[in-house]
């Protein structure tokens, strides 16, 4: 199974479309760290990391994690060992913060882009994760909490991402 970008406001997942918001300047297959655009490509899908304090555990095929106080993800591209991976905040990296104050990493999910052989600096920290808005993201693709809902429903641990 294959979800598709298959513009800048709408994915697509089977049958269902679901309306999205993804980077502030686009879709790239040149992406770098920090440039707030979606890298262009087709990219497996790691875990799913909820607030449990906000939310029950969702029903998905994915495997699950609780996001605690203290959990971030590196985007530190000075550190090959952590660069684009969960980490311990306590560790003194750039890192983003996952436990946060707002509702968009209330469920998060890790697109596997720059994952096996990274490159430093190449990007970092790209998630399916929450919006109200629909504003542009960081680099991220973001989702309405019942169409979230709905995807993970869907999809499975082979599931993959095709950004076009």
């Amino acid at each position: 199974m294959t979800i598709i970008l298959k513009n800048k406001h709408s994915l697509k997942v089977d049958s269902f479309e679901f309306k999205c918001c993804i980077g502030k300047k686009g879709v790239s297959k040149k992406k770098i760290e920090g440039d707030k655009k979606t890298p262009k490509g087709i990219f497996g899908l790691d875990k799913l990391y909820y607030r449990n304090d906000r939310l029950d555990k969702p029903l998905t095929k994915l495997k699950c994690i609780k996001i605690h106080r203290n959990m971030g993800w590196c985007n530190d591209a000075r550190d090959k060992l952590n660069y684009n991976k969960i980490i311990n905040t306590k560790k003194k990296l750039k890192y983003e913060k996952l436990y946060r104050k707002d509702f968009k990493y209330d469920l998060i999910i890790p697109i596997k882009y720059n994952w096996k052989g990274k490159i430093l600096g190449k990007g970092s920290c790209i998630f399916l994760h929450l919006t109200k808005n629909y504003k542009p993201t960081a680099g991220c693709i973001a989702l309405k909490k019942k169409d979230f809902l709905i995807l993970l429903k869907i999809i499975n641990t082979k599931t993959k991402i095709k950004i076009c």
